[in-house]
């Protein structure tokens, strides 16, 4: 029985690779590093969110309403091309990735 080569093995980097001479201590040392859940508030007193500079802007988008050869699937409630069309015996259009 052959085993699969990983040609990619040389190129990719090792994130998180545990090597066996770790002891568990240091390993739960360095997940406790890493997984720290408090935030200092003193630090940044108001938290920026990105994009939220734009609240204040209306969007505004042009509707073209749905031409004669598409449909809305009943499930994803997608408008697709007829040739995507899959009648249900229960009447309902809907298109082949629901399907």
């Amino acid at each position: 029985m052959t085993t699969g080569t990983d040609y990619d093995a040389r190129t990719r980097p090792r994130v998180g690779v545990i090597e066996a001479e770790d002891s568990l201590d240091e390993l739960r040392a360095r997940r406790a590093e890493t997984q720290s859940s408090t935030v200092d508030a003193e630090e940044s007193e108001a938290f920026e969110l990105p994009g939220a500079e734009l609240l204040d802007e209306e969007l505004t988008v042009p509707v073209v309403p749905m031409s004669s050869y598409e449909f809305r699937c009943a499930r994803c409630f997608l408008v697709h091309h007829r040739r995507q069309r899959v009648s249900r015996p229960n009447g309902e259009d809907i298109c082949r990735d629901c399907a």
